[in-house]
């Protein structure tokens, strides 16, 4: 399973970083990484890639989601907001959206800040 490392580089004595290492990120496969369970989700995301690759449009980023959403155990606890066609948009319904999308965003960011 592919998995994405960042900030990490200090062992390979032929790489030199003065920043620690902040903003490299490389992925790594290792076949035996993950449960049965995530190695079966990762590939039924691949597979629908390889179907669907000519009807829609490809979410480069999707095993990179599913990675730090699992590790940092990612709920979202805000409930959504459904606007009907024709219905107004209030401050509350905006300020929930916003706050929703903040969360989930907030937990995919990087230890490094990316």
């Amino acid at each position: 399973m592919w998995k994405l490392k960042i900030a990490e580089g200090g062992n390979d004595p032929y790489i030199f970083s003065t920043n620690n290492f902040v903003g490299r990120q490389i992925w790594e496969f290792d076949p035996g990484a993950g449960s049965p369970e995530e190695r079966a989700e990762v590939e039924e995301a691949r597979q629908n890639f390889y179907k669907n690759r000519y009807q829609i449009k490809a979410s480069g980023d999707l095993l990179w989601r599913m990675q730090f959403l699992r590790e940092r155990k990612f709920k979202q606890t805000i409930t959504p907001i459904k606007i009907e066609d024709g219905q107004e948009i209030t401050y509350e319904n905006a300020t929930t959206a916003l706050k929703r999308a903040v969360h989930f965003y907030s937990a995919l960011q990087a230890s490094d800040g990316h």
